[in-house]
C-alpha cells in the first residue's frame, strides 16, 4: 500500500498553490512514496544508543601554530611603489572629495 496517495498529492498541491496535471499528479505521487518509503526505513534503523551527529568521524581544524616572524619594515614594503606619501602606499582619488 503506498504511503502517499494521489489524491493527498492533489491537496498538497492545492494547499501550495501549485497547478498539477493530472500525469505530474500521478509522477509526484509515486516520488513522494518513493521517498517516505526511504525515511521509514531509516527511521527503523535508527537506534536510541546511537548519538546524533552531523559527520561519522571527528573532524578537528587543522592549523599552525602562530608563530610571530620578523615582516617587512615600512621602507622595504614601499620600496616598489611608484608613488609614496607620508609612508603610505600613494593612489590615484577615486572620488571627488578631500579625505
Amino acid at each position: 500500500m503506498p504511503a502517499i496517495s494521489r489524491d493527498e498529492v492533489a491537496h498538497l498541491a492545492r494547499l501550495s498553490r501549485l497547478a498539477l496535471s493530472d500525469a505530474e499528479l500521478d509522477e509526484f505521487a509515486g516520488q513522494l512514496d518513493s521517498i517516505l518509503s526511504h525515511v521509514k526505513t531509516v527511521a527503523e534503523v535508527a537506534a536510541d544508543d546511537v548519538p546524533p551527529t552531523a559527520n561519522p568521524s571527528a573532524i578537528t581544524n587543522v592549523t599552525r601554530p602562530d608563530v610571530i616572524v620578523p615582516g617587512l619594515t615600512p621602507e622595504q614594503a614601499l620600496s616598489g611603489a611608484p608613488a609614496v606619501e607620508q609612508d603610505r602606499f600613494a593612489v590615484p582619488q577615486i572620488l571627488g572629495e578631500e579625505q
